[in-house]
């Protein structure tokens, strides 16, 4: 008998669905409240592009006497380098304002939108840089460069 298949995915386009919440303050980052992101402020109207923001392992080689192959294991989990291209506005009120350098605070990843009940992904994070992008005959642009400061919660049932 073969397995079962994986569940029948509803594939979408991430624009205008995704959403990204900067949020100042959570208590328990693995289940935050709807206050919580309430309180926060939804950047998704504003980004250009998103980097990084996934966690991954390092693999460690482990090799034995016994074999000439070499197996390896889960090693140290490590953050992506991670940005958010955000707009900038003619009047300097912008992203600037809100996430200045060394700004801590969390970035709520929900990835198939605002909906309760389906999952999220939470970053603590530290403002690294927002510096002013200058392409020519393209909108002003401003990088926000990001440090992941602390193991992401991920998987988070977003709360109703």
């Amino acid at each position: 008998m073969a397995p079962p298949p994986l569940n029948v995915t509803s594939r979408y386009l991430p624009e205008g669905t995704r959403k990204v919440y900067w949020v100042p303050t959570i208590a328990v980052q693995a289940s935050p409240t709807r206050a919580e992101l309430n309180a926060g402020i939804d950047l998704s109207a504003e980004i250009f592009d998103v980097t990084g923001f996934s966690v991954t392992s390092n693999s460690i080689e482990v090799p034995d006497l016994s074999s000439r192959f070499t197996a390896k294991i889960p090693g140290l989990i490590v953050a992506d380098d991670s940005a958010l291209v955000i707009y900038a506005s003619q009047n300097s009120n912008d992203v600037r304002t809100v996430l200045p350098r060394d700004t801590a605070g969390f970035v709520a990843m929900l990835w198939e939108g605002d909906v309760a009940g389906q999952k999220m992904d939470i970053f603590p994070v530290k403002i690294a840089a927002t510096s002013i992008l200058t392409p020519i005959g393209a909108p002003a642009r401003i990088n926000v460069a990001i440090t992941i400061t602390k193991v992401p919660s991920q998987n988070v049932v977003i709360p109703p």
